[in-house]
């Protein structure tokens, strides 16, 4: 069966695509098993997606893996995941290396554990010199928080002196949110049917395309990826202009 990578525009391409990974939860339960057996099994998702996001040029890919609402869980699934972060990001290291991909986080990072803060770090500094995908993982995230903690650099800025309230802008406003050296994604995906954006990119996301799908998270893969950058690329981007107004451009 032929992919629908070769049904794809090269030239067409997101530059960046953002990820709300959903469904290991209901995953698991279909199969009768702990939620943590979801998030186990949506590690080879990840696998899948990064190297089908490289494959076709996508410069950066974010992943929201766990938000700040995420530590209200039940207490041993989320020891369970801190548990499974940290496993993951050191089996994960070496075949991300090897396909020339950056890491770089965003978040509270702050607020994980130190297990999972050094082991982040030490797989951020091996990856350093790559040149390939930019893989972004979104840990203890979420938009209000990072929009709340720009205000207060600004704030704080003004007091300072360092800027002045009548030239603050949206460009000045992004300088201060954790996304400041991303470009803003041009697609967000999300698995498991749920129409929801979950507090996640709200300032970034103001112009991208949705594109939301049933499979859950731990069925997901780089063919279904491969279907979401088709469906991208048959829509027409607007950003408040008119149809006409795109033609005679």
């Amino acid at each position: 069966m032929e992919s629908v990578k070769n049904r794809l525009d090269k030239n067409n391409i997101p530059k960046h695509v953002a990820v709300i990974m959903d469904g290991n939860g209901r995953w698991a339960e279909k199969h009768g098993k702990a939620r943590v057996f979801g998030h186990e099994n949506g590690v080879e998702s990840v696998r899948s997606v990064v190297e089908g996001a490289g494959e076709i040029g996508v410069k950066y890919l974010t992943l929201y893996a766990f938000s700040t609402e995420n530590w209200d869980r039940p207490k041993n699934e989320v020891d369970a995941l801190m548990e499974l972060l940290v496993k993951a990001i050191e089996m994960e290291t070496e075949s991300l290396n090897k396909n020339n991909v950056r890491l770089s986080t965003i978040g509270d990072i702050n607020s994980m554990p130190t297990s999972v803060k050094e082991n982040l770090e030490n797989c951020i500094n091996t990856l350093n010199s790559n040149t390939g995908l930019n893989l972004v993982i979104a840990l203890s995230y979420s938009s209000k928080w990072e929009i709340v903690n720009a205000v207060k650099g600004i704030v704080k800025d003004a007091i300072e002196n360092k800027i002045k309230p009548e030239l603050i802008n949206n460009e000045l406003f992004e300088n201060y949110l954790s996304t400041a050296k991303i470009p803003d994604p041009e697609l967000l995906i999300r698995t498991s049917g749920e129409y929801r954006i979950s507090n996640f990119l709200l300032w970034q996301i103001a112009y991208s395309e949705l594109y939301f799908t049933e499979k859950l998270w731990p069925d997901y893969r780089k063919e279904d990826f491969f279907e979401a950058i088709l469906d991208y690329q048959n829509r027409e981007r607007r950003f408040g202009k008119t149809s006409e107004q795109l033609i005679s451009q």
